[in-house]
């Protein structure tokens, strides 16, 4: 199966995990930055720039900026990067197998195929399965210190959450989303007038810039300060909610395709590109009543023998014997196994996969067969269905996680930046 043939997504992916042939060369032992008591090496550099314009080269119309420019951009990041994986080290943060499994079967099946298809993909086109694996563990290790980290400055109150309900931007939080790029001219905390007015006339030209045809990703890899720069200022979608609010107004009333004036935050200015926007209001949901019995293998039952107790449940179950009885005799889900394996109405995105595929082929009443997850081997069934008027809690719910989206984007923005100017940072080339 060619690559060609795959999703965006995963190319980007293997772009960024291939060993290039080009590479296997001799490793260049030079250093090419100092961070802290660590340091980045001119051929770790070398590689992640030529895997950075290849992932530049599969995107149409985009431009590479000139060498010194992509080379300090890479650099910066690779810099911080190293810094935050320092901070990972020391507060003990892992990246299971489990969870690299996970995202991987994710991705897989982003693009339509298994886990197995997704490893032959890659060798098919000589990738190293085993290095993109590695690059996927880092990607999440990054993901989870800066987690971590931001959502420890973090709290939401009920008084914000109310407030914000009652904001016109709350109000419009599930009216429309906003799929964005971002262009960023950084400014220091202490930023002098003339830093602020320099910043500013950059911001201009390059909106300028724009508008006279350059692609946005093009230019954003080129100049952003933003974490985003080598995605071309890739932001996703957004709701105005989870923006700043001087970015949520700048937005607010562009159509797809236009570009924000300069938009003065704290952090700079920043140019905002709409690629496209949606709209929709969703409340009724649909939920399913369901009760399980879970057997996990523990230290004195292997999964063998797990697979075997939960095949002979299955069975007293279809002679007749009650489900609730077995459920508070057996189940090793403690919570639900006291109330008969009942687990009260559910919807999809709150179980695993695995459960959710089964609870949702089968038909009302009837009992699964026995199915493993992560967490064992597992019989369900299926009480009753309904949909439900979700509104006020979903807008709660909403709104809460809004609130935290707005304060986690500003509060990484500040611990990026504070933890970059703490560091001792040599560059030697």
């Amino acid at each position: 199966m060619a690559l060609s043939k795959l999703r965006q997504p995963l190319l980007a992916l293997v772009l960024l995990t291939a060993p290039l042939a080009s590479l296997q060369a001799e490793v260049l032992d030079r250093v090419a930055a100092i961070v802290n008591d660590d340091i980045v090496l001119a051929s770790e550099l070398d590689q992640r720039l030529e895997l950075v314009r290849q992932q530049i080269g599969a995107r149409e119309e985009t431009r590479l900026p000139p060498e010194d420019v992509l080379r300090q951009q890479v650099l910066d990041r690779l810099i911080l990067e190293n810094i935050q994986l320092q901070i990972a080290e020391r507060q003990g943060i892992r990246v299971s197998d489990r969870q690299l499994n996970e995202a991987l079967n994710r991705i897989a099946a982003q693009n339509n195929l298994t886990l197995e298809q997704f490893r032959e993909a890659l060798i098919a086109e000589g990738q190293d399965y085993a290095l993109a694996r590695e690059q996927i563990r880092r990607e999440i290790l990054l993901t989870q210190v800066q987690q971590s980290s931001a959502n420890r400055r973090i709290s939401v109150s009920e008084q914000e959450v109310q407030s914000f309900l009652n904001s016109e931007l709350g109000q419009q939080q599930v009216q429309a989303e906003f799929q964005l790029r971002n262009i960023l001219f950084a400014l220091p905390e202490n930023a002098t007038p003339e830093m602020i007015s320099q910043a500013e006339q950059k911001a201009a030209d390059a909106r300028r810039q724009l508008v006279e045809g350059t692609p946005f990703a093009e230019l954003a890899i080129a100049v952003s300060n933003a974490p985003n720069a080598l995605q071309g200022g890739e932001l996703g979608w957004r709701r105005e909610s989870e923006l700043p609010e001087a970015l949520a107004r700048a937005i607010s009333k562009l159509s797809p395709g236009e570009i924000s004036q300069p938009v003065r935050t704290p952090g700079g200015f920043h140019l905002l590109l709409v690629e496209d926007k949606r709209g929709g209001k969703v409340q009724l949901v649909e939920q399913t009543k369901v009760r399980h019995i879970l057997l996990s293998p523990n230290e004195i039952r292997s999964g063998e023998q797990a697979r075997r107790l939960i095949n002979d449940l299955y069975q007293r179950l279809r002679e007749g014997q009650p489900f609730d009885e077995l459920a508070r005799r057996y189940s090793d889900d403690a919570a639900s196994g006291s109330q008969g394996g009942d687990l009260g109405w559910t919807q999809n995105g709150q179980m695993v996969p695995e459960f959710e595929q089964v609870m949702n082929s089968t038909a009302k009443g009837e009992i699964s067969e026995p199915f493993e997850s992560r967490f064992g081997w597992h019989i369900l069934q299926v009480q009753d269905y309904r949909t439900q008027d979700l509104g006020e809690e979903m807008l709660t719910s909403q709104a809460r996680s809004s609130i935290r989206q707005r304060k986690f984007t500003e509060e990484l923005s500040n611990w990026l930046r504070e933890i970059r100017s703490q560091a001792y940072i040599e560059r030697k080339i």
